[in-house]
């Protein structure tokens, strides 16, 4: 008889671990400054990543979305200003050179709109033959407001009730298809039967449309939803429409939690345990050696926290320009601004934003007790980025224990350079996977929904109609 595992679920000795990558554009936690870091605009990195993972029997190239440059204090965060195309134009370029791998676009429901998105979705579902993903995010910065004369616009508890009320209106559009909607042959009377394209309307003060689905279903039915969030209405979210959750929790411990929480929220909205893949987020530090692995994790770790970085960091919590400082200095000798961190204004984490002066105070007596300068206390201070740091076969075991416990069903990986660790993943970790039996040797679908051993969407599956799900 099969044993439980700690989530609470049967253990399966069989189970497969599921690899996306999540290419980040910006953002401190890839190296764009390193000496064999690829451009990582351009349009020949993103190919030659996409196929690189193709060739590692990848599930998802994961691609991130931002609606504006990031700023930081009201300020254009300059240290890593650029580098996130339009997800699903990128995407679709990414469709033409590819023939497996599924293609995930971040897509913000904040300040998008349901009808819209839903056909640019739908198109490239169809167009890639079944590979799409949506990763349904939300926003409360100010910087993306001001785009579209919103501001934070929605206050932050506010956020996911307009995103639920925005997937299940597209997910209506994607149902509002019938099955033989489309004439068979030339001899029909008209193309689309009479009726069959059904009219969805929504009209609250969050959503309001009226529209019909303008393209047919895909081969896996609708794209795949991915959720990033881990609030609590994300997680209810998640919970009712996601088909993967992208956590935050690699932990072992949190991974157990939060999959036990998850399970017995989806279990509340009828769904079962296998209807949703959990794939946290992870960074993959890998050496020949022990001691390698761990050379390059404080490497690593030095790079993505710069000292310009540090200054900037700083500078969130004192609210002023701190530029002439010396990061190889004491702390700033300025008292901060009384007032406390505006949470559309930043870029720090939402349970940071609050409690500024006695975090200050806190800091200004660890930097005097340890003598430490600005780089020093804040390369202390900020947590690091959970990374699965070791050999190939250290890494491959770990990832067998999560998945095959059900902690997880496997990672969406966030590489700190392009594209040599992710090469090291495609060349040295995948093979010790599948010595293991915990890693496909081939492709044995063509849809992202395959790929990712999901069901089809409720109502049925095949080409010619969109399916509830």
């Amino acid at each position: 008889m099969t044993s439980p595992s700690p989530t609470g679920a049967p253990y399966d000795p069989h189970a497969h671990v599921h690899l996306g990558v999540f290419y980040p554009g910006v953002g401190p936690q890839l190296i764009w400054t390193g000496p064999d870091a690829a451009p990582h605009t351009a349009i020949e990195t993103f190919v030659h990543v996409a196929q690189l993972l193709e060739r590692g029997l990848f599930d998802a190239f994961f691609l991130g979305e931002g609606l504006r440059v990031r700023e930081n204090r009201g300020r254009v965060h300059d240290l890593d200003v650029a580098g996130r195309p339009d997800a699903i134009t990128q995407l679709s370029a990414l469709a033409a050179v590819t023939e497996r791998i599924g293609l995930v676009a971040t897509q913000n429901t904040t300040y998008n709109f349901p009808a819209d998105l839903a056909r640019r979705l739908a198109s490239l579902d169809l167009l890639s033959g079944g590979r799409a993903g949506w990763n349904i995010v939300t926003t409360d910065n100010a910087w993306t407001g001001a785009n579209f004369r919103h501001g934070g616009w929605l206050p932050h508890e506010r956020r996911y009730e307009r995103a639920t009320q925005f997937v299940e209106a597209a997910k209506e559009l994607w149902a509002s298809w019938a099955p033989d909607a489309i004439a068979e042959s030339g001899e029909e009377a008209s193309w689309a039967r009479p009726g069959a394209v059904r009219e969805v309307e929504r009209d609250t003060d969050l959503v309001r449309l009226r529209a019909r689905a303008t393209v047919p279903a895909s081969p896996q039915g609708r794209p795949v939803l991915f959720q990033a969030g881990d609030s609590d209405g994300g997680r209810e979210l998640a919970a009712r429409h996601a088909d993967v959750v992208f956590s935050a929790n690699t932990d072992y411990d949190k991974a157990v939690a939060y999959a036990a929480d998850l399970r017995a929220r989806l279990a509340r909205h009828g769904r079962s345990p296998d209807s949703l893949r959990i794939l946290p987020g992870a960074s993959v530090i890998l050496g020949d050696t022990p001691e390698e692995a761990r050379e390059r994790a404080e490497w690593v770790h030095a790079e993505q926290l710069s000292p310009p970085r540090a200054i900037a960091f700083l500078e969130q919590y004192w609210d002023t320009d701190l530029s002439d400082y010396d990061p190889h200095g004491p702390l700033p000798d300025i008292e901060p601004s009384q007032a406390e961190l505006d949470p559309s204004r930043g870029t720090l984490p939402i349970e940071r934003r609050t409690g500024k002066l006695a975090t200050i105070a806190r800091w200004r007596e660890q930097a005097a007790a340890e003598n430490l300068s600005i780089l020093q206390l804040v390369r202390r201070v900020t947590p690091r980025e959970r990374a699965f740091v070791g050999t190939p076969s250290q890494v491959a075991d770990e990832w067998v224990r999560y998945v095959r416990t059900r902690a997880v069903d496997g990672f969406n990986i966030s590489p700190h350079l392009l594209p040599s660790s992710l090469e090291d993943i495609v060349n040295k970790l995948v093979p010790e996977l599948q010595e293991r039996g915990a890693y496909r040797t081939e492709y044995t679908g063509t849809t992202l929904r395959e790929h990712l051993d999901l069901p089809a969407p409720s109502g049925g599956s095949g080409v010619g109609g969109h399916f509830a799900g």
